[in-house]
């Protein structure tokens, strides 16, 4: 009788899209949504290594922090050795996610980096004047309609907003600094730019550990008989979904109320996705 042996499984995890940009119809990458995963994925197997697959051009720097360090918090606590895998792009906050890792690849052609932050929008002043409209605004609080995009900027407002991003840059620097310690090659100047690179160039830079993808490294690692089982967030059902539509504004109005508004936020965060994708070329 051939004695019995257990295949290895290493449990992965994906995060794949935008970081923090959520609708009812759109769940983004954000650590409600993906805790459970990650909980289970941890503790779904005796071998010592979980993989984490990414794809995202960034979104939310605090949602990005969260997961980081849930990540580091569970790797810690189960003894873990966290492997990263780069798909098309770990860029801005999809970088912040794959410093969780203690070692990061990439495909020679992912794009990663993009360590700096960024705040977009645009001024309807003129347009708005034109179409002979008035904006009319009022607030307690001096600040209070700081960079509303339909009153004229001012000096004071974008010194505000370039002190506050500064800050989360330097936040950013010090995990990828303390996380990549003795590895980054290249000057701080350049690393931390808010420039992006291929795969190849990542790893001559220190961003990344080597090329590689999960199932090569994995099977490097376990043996070639090893199992990948991947960990998602549970996802509403269709009804699941209607109901989130029917109650995502308050009060007792009829339920399409609800759901026109959701899929008019739904619309705006997909216009958005696709302008962070469409920032790194995808």
């Amino acid at each position: 009788m051939w004695p019995f042996t257990r295949t290895p499984v290493v449990p992965v995890l994906r995060f794949t899209g935008p970081i923090g940009m959520a609708t009812p119809l759109r769940p983004g990458i954000s650590l409600a949504t993906f805790a459970g995963a990650i909980e289970k994925a941890f503790n779904a197997s005796k071998l010592p290594s979980v993989a984490v697959l990414i794809n995202s051009p960034g979104g939310s720097p605090v949602q990005s922090n969260l997961i980081f360090k849930r990540i580091r918090q569970m790797a810690e606590e189960k003894k873990k050795r966290v492997y990263v895998f780069c798909e098309d792009v770990a860029a801005s906050g999809g970088y912040f996610l794959a410093i969780a890792g203690d070692e990061i690849y990439a495909d020679p052609s992912s794009i990663v980096g993009s360590i700096g932050v960024i705040s977009s929008s645009f001024g309807f002043v003129e347009a708005i004047e034109r179409l002979g409209i008035e904006r009319r605004v009022y607030t307690a609080g001096l600040n209070k309609s700081q960079l509303d995009p339909f009153l004229p900027e001012k000096e004071e407002d974008i010194a505000r907003l370039k002190a506050l991003q500064l800050d989360v840059h330097d936040v950013f620097i010090g995990l990828v600094k303390e996380r990549r310690l003795g590895k980054l090659k290249a000057p701080d100047a350049e690393l931390f730019s808010g420039a992006f690179w291929t795969g190849s160039k990542a790893a001559e830079f220190g961003l990344i550990d080597g090329i590689a993808d999960v199932r090569s490294k994995m099977q490097e690692l376990h043996g070639e008989k090893v199992q990948l089982r991947v960990f998602e967030p549970e996802k509403p059902g269709l009804l699941g979904r209607m109901r989130k539509l029917s109650s995502s504004l308050p009060g007792e109005g009829p339920a399409i109320e609800g759901g026109g508004l959701a899929f008019a936020s739904d619309l705006v965060s997909a216009i958005e996705a696709r302008a962070l994708w469409s920032r790194f070329g995808l």
